[in-house]
């Protein structure tokens, strides 16, 4: 391929998955009468996924070798005043890597779901749904304005909502989709206020012209106030962020959204959706460096869920609660990084992650099966030499996660951590401090959770759920290495878990792959420029590694689960017999679920019922409807009386009226005399 990039292939990326959700969607279900079985479901959804993921790998390497780029409307939808809603696409280097990441995740989460919703009613429906993400995922990522943007990202919304109550008859996930929906409606209020902020002020809707008009947005103030306007268009922007990349204090929907089918923990909740926010502030990144204030909120907030959310990882006993809290803790490192102006290594930190993450999913989907769906790591124990390529494929993962070095996650998550130390914004002390504790943090939960899973004794006949959720009655027999459509995409996603970082992190960050992409000002904010003067290669980097806070952090991490949960078991109980207030706060999530239900909704709830009774029953109602037919009504039975149709009625009153307007004309008369 030559310098540019043809919109027909572009097209084809997206579309081959929509077709393939149409097909399965349609003809594979109930609804448009089961025409075709679940083979031929799942090969034509695989078929669409794998012709993405072939074509965005073809168009990141025309991208990054020959710096291809395409930046084009394809559709017009229609023009209001000046405002154009189109729908067109911009390739560079951020929207390929994306591109590839979220195709590769997707294929082999596709592979794995037929071995793990192999006993699934909704097989078809389930791959529908998935590939239909992967459609709006691509969407989202491969627009060029702000509108195709909200329609990405609220259609991943809809699809999440989809997936989370996929099992629709167990009131749990029909709770959590609810949840997720609402949680991300708050957001995405903060999103569209946002978009229509700029769409006001700039008076369009595509990145190119937005970018070109910083010089005049940086200089108003929003009408009214002495507030800079491109602070409030970067909260709000942001605020879309929180929602849908679960930033404290709108993260409670992620560890909630576990009630769906691990395939899309991995998929959605790991990989693509949830790294959207982080995509979205990366490629506004013109806008953000324009206001010290926003990027001080993104840290603050970053900061806050990386460290507080890893506390939580700390004490679930479900495994995938475990990872979802690991996801949540992830999200705000990349968070933090974009606040520290380092937007390159948020992207290449939400790059590793994808795969590390989506392969700690995976094996714990695994496990699970493995497990005849247990999910209490407690129960668990010693299944090392029963699956021995899930047991080696999530080390890996979990190595990656914990960030050591040479693995893909020590080279984004240091950087993150030196970015945040080179920063001179007022909030990042705190939030250097939150990161560098949070590697302690996540070692410990992560191979806590690795030790009770793949170590020690087993533990499955001591299960005091097994007879109630065993869909086998096998529970006590031992678990048993998945089939290969599982260990597979376990493999494929290990190996970039490992080489992706060390490969990528000298182009990506300190090299030309985000050059006229990710916009940074470097006088104001020298973080990626110092981090350049320091960078000398990445074995340089790994063996320099080894002597820094993090890697030793990490180290004692890993230690200290290990003896609290293989040498001396009876620790974690006792710690947690005497911080029981603590646990208390932890089990209960900050409260923040009771404050939701018990504040916010029943607040909520009361302010909808006083608008109903008073405004709508007392003055709607009550006032101006009826009250309009009953004065009406008065009127008229007053003026019955009146006409009473008799000749004489009518001549006495034309008398007395005569009567008194001479009276009144007298009277007046005399009394303008008295005044005088």
């Amino acid at each position: 391929m030559s310098q540019t990039l043809s919109a027909s292939t572009l097209l084809a990326v997206p579309l081959a998955p929509l077709a393939g959700a149409l097909l399965a969607g349609i003809f594979g279900t109930t609804f448009g009468g089961n025409w075709i079985g679940r083979r031929l479901s799942h090969t034509l959804t695989i078929l669409g996924v794998l012709v993405a993921f072939v074509l965005s790998a073809m168009t990141l390497k025309s991208v990054a070798l020959d710096g291809a780029r395409f930046n084009e409307t394809l559709y017009t939808w229609m023009v209001v005043g000046g405002l154009k809603m189109e729908v067109g696409f911009l390739i560079d280097s951020l929207t390929a890597m994306m591109m590839v990441v979220v195709t590769f995740v997707s294929l082999m989460v596709h592979i794995y779901t037929i071995g793990y919703m192999e006993e699934d009613d909704g097989y078809n429906r389930f791959f529908a749904y998935i590939s239909l993400f992967t459609f709006s995922m691509l969407m989202l990522v491969m627009s060029n304005n702000l509108l195709q943007l909200f329609f990405g990202w609220e259609a991943v919304g809809l699809v999440s909502y989809l997936l989370i109550g996929f099992w629709f008859n167990r009131p749990s996930a029909i709770f959590a989709n609810m949840k997720a929906f609402l949680v991300n409606r708050v957001g995405d209020f903060g999103f569209i206020l946002g978009i229509g902020l700029i769409a006001a002020y700039a008076g369009t809707l595509n990145y190119a012209e937005v970018f070109g008009k910083t010089a005049q947005l940086g200089g108003m103030a929003f009408p009214g106030t002495d507030w800079m306007l491109i602070t409030v268009i970067c909260i709000c922007l942001f605020i879309g962020a929180m929602g849908k990349s679960a930033q404290f204090p709108l993260h409670v929907w992620l560890p909630d959204s576990m009630e769906g089918p691990t395939p899309i923990s991995a998929l959605i909740h790991a990989a693509t959706m949830v790294t959207a926010g982080i995509f979205m502030v990366a490629r506004m990144s013109p806008l953000f460096e324009l206001s010290d204030t926003a990027l001080n909120f993104i840290l603050v907030i970053g900061a806050i869920t990386a460290l507080f959310m890893g506390f939580l990882g700390i004490i679930q006993n479900d495994i995938k609660r475990v990872v979802a809290y690991s996801t949540l803790s992830q999200l705000g490192y990349m968070t933090v990084a974009l606040g520290a102006s380092a937007y390159s290594v948020a992207v290449f930190h939400l790059m590793t992650h994808a795969f590390f993450k989506a392969l700690l999913f995976l094996g714990a989907g695994s496990v699970i099966m493995g497990m005849h769906h247990n999910q209490d790591i407690r129960w668990m124990g010693g299944v090392r030499k029963y699956m021995p390529i899930t047991w080696i494929t999530s080390l890996l993962g979990s190595l990656a996660l914990i960030g050591t070095p040479l693995f893909s996650g020590f080279y984004s998550k240091d950087s993150i951590i030196e970015a945040v130390h080179f920063s001179h914004l007022p909030a990042a002390g705190f939030a250097h401090f939150a990161v560098l504790a949070g590697v302690f943090i996540t070692a410990f939960y992560s191979f806590r959770m690795y030790f009770l899973v793949f170590h020690g004794k087993e533990r499955y006949d001591q299960n005091p759920d097994a007879h109630h959720h065993g869909d086998h009655h096998d529970d006590h027999h031992e678990p048993h290495e998945s089939p290969w459509v599982v260990t597979v995409p376990l493999v494929l996603l290990a190996i970039p878990s490992v080489v992706v970082g060390f490969i990528f992190i000298q182009p990506m960050l300190f090299g030309d792959f985000f050059k006229d992409v990710v916009f940074v000002d470097a006088a104001k904010h020298p973080s990626m420029a110092h981090m350049a003067e320091h960078f000398h290669g990445a074995w340089t980097m790994a063996l320099h590694g080894l002597q820094t806070a993090p890697f030793w952090l990490a180290l004692a991490g890993v230690a200290l689960s290990y003896y609290m949960y293989m040498v001396n078991p009876a620790l974690p109980a006792a710690i947690k017999r005497s911080l029981m207030p603590v646990y208390t706060v932890l089990e209960n999530k900050y409260y923040l679920d009771w404050i939701n239900e018990n504040i916010v909704a029943r607040g909520a709830r009361m302010l909808g019922t006083g608008l109903w009774k008073v405004g709508d029953q007392a003055i709607i109602d009550g006032a101006l409807v009826n009250g309009s037919w009953k004065l009406v009504r008065w009127i008229s039975g007053v003026v019955r009386w009146v006409q009473t149709g008799f000749i004489f009625h009518y001549a006495l009153v034309m008398i007395l009226g005569v009567f008194g307007l001479m009276t009144w004309f007298v009277w007046r008369d005399y009394f303008l005399q008295l005044i005088k």
